[in-house]
């Protein structure tokens, strides 16, 4: 560009040359650019659409977050990262993704000479959180990484340091908060439009016959704690507006000890404590098919049943109806869309790093609290 404006300047300077022989003089000096214009905004040029590379081509990403990149308007499926070379080939003619988009677990550090991929988007079981995650950061691309965000906290802060360390946006992929119902229920409970909140009571669940998947493998992030335990966190702390101050009690079980072995939870219960004095009693299960949020608030309750789903979530409330309908997958393409806008436009992610390493902690107080029969302060 400063090329660029010299030549210019010298055109308007040369009184005594003609137009052409000006023309002539820039063109000796600057041809190239004047030829390929490209070349001169290629470091420059900001994208409007960011290319997303999935990691992990299981159940949710091939049922729910490819289909939501065709709808998407922010981003788009870019490549993938796969240890199932049936699987890239049938991704590759599915979705038209070049042979250079295409990784495996062993070559993936080299996405980082790949310009097409903006976004590395971690779908692994929990277990594999961490270490891809940080893969990722360190090869400059910024992470969304699906929920539960890790096993351990301590996983969850080497995760926040890599993405801050090397100036990378990191984002969980708690859906729900990009979508309108829980918006608008929340916005209710901030606001204070019914008063204090004086009690919750959520629970989210579904009936799991699997007995191999990484949910029934302690090792690799499984129990219902880490799963459906985070909806039934999220329902407590967004129904109160507030973060507990304790696990008051808590209790995980099972019905079936072959398929959950080892002191694997089935089913968690718990009673969270928070400021006031105030309680949330939370149920999670891999036992029963179970979806609904209770608000007690001073002026009247919020209701909703199901309050997690994919779609479908519905409620009353004094104020009136929470029904914004869709269709599956909207609420991926929703969270995909305002995370790549977001990072486009150099703002803070709506759920970062912090706010799945805050749920990680409760889990990890409830398993605390379940083992020892105690209070335990957050």
């Amino acid at each position: 560009m400063l090329i660029f404006i010299y030549f210019t300047e010298k055109i308007l300077t040369m009184h005594q040359q003609s137009r052409r022989d000006a023309l002539k003089t820039l063109a000796m000096g600057s041809g190239a650019l004047l030829l390929s214009p490209g070349i001169l905004l290629a470091g420059t040029r900001k994208k409007d659409r960011l290319g997303v590379a999935l990691v992990g081509l299981g159940y949710y990403s091939t049922d729910l977050l490819a289909p939501a990149l065709q709808q998407t308007k922010n981003c788009y499926l870019a490549g993938i990262v796969t240890g199932t070379p049936s699987k890239a080939e049938a991704w590759k003619a599915k979705y038209n993704i070049p042979e250079k988009n295409i990784y495996n677990y062993q070559n993936f550090d080299t996405i980082a000479n790949n310009p097409d991929i903006d976004v590395v988007y971690v779908v692994l079981p929990p277990s594999m959180h961490k270490e891809y995650v940080i893969r990722a950061a360190n090869a400059g691309k910024d992470v969304w990484c699906e929920k539960p965000m890790a096993i351990t906290e301590k996983e969850c802060k080497e995760m926040i340091d890599a993405c801050n360390k090397n100036k990378k946006s990191l984002a969980i992929g708690y859906r729900l908060h990009h979508e309108p119902n829980t918006q608008e229920y929340t916005r209710i409970v901030n606001q204070h439009l019914l008063g204090k909140v004086k009690q919750v009571d959520c629970a989210a669940g579904y009936r799991d016959d699997r007995t191999s998947h990484w949910k029934q493998k302690k090792e690799m992030g499984g129990g219902v704690s880490y799963d459906m335990g985070v909806y039934a966190i999220q329902g407590a702390r967004l129904g109160m507006g507030m973060e507990p101050v304790a696990i008051a009690t808590a209790k995980t079980s099972t019905t079936r000890p072959e398929i959950y072995k080892n002191g694997l939870d089935e089913t968690m219960e718990a009673t969270l404590e928070f400021p006031g004095g105030v309680f949330a009693h939370i149920k999670s299960t891999f036992g029963e098919n179970t979806n609904f949020m209770n608000i007690s608030c001073e002026k009247g309750d919020i209701k909703l049943a199901p309050y997690s789903a994919y779609n479908g979530i519905k409620g009353t409330s004094p104020l009136g109806e929470i029904n914004t309908a869709y269709e599956v997958p909207w609420q991926q393409a929703k969270q995909m869309d305002d995370n790549a806008m977001n990072i486009m436009q150099k703002k803070p992610m709506l759920v970062p790093g912090e706010e799945g390493l805050r749920d990680i902690r409760i889990v990890e107080a409830i398993h605390k609290s379940a083992d020892t029969g105690q209070r335990v302060p957050l």
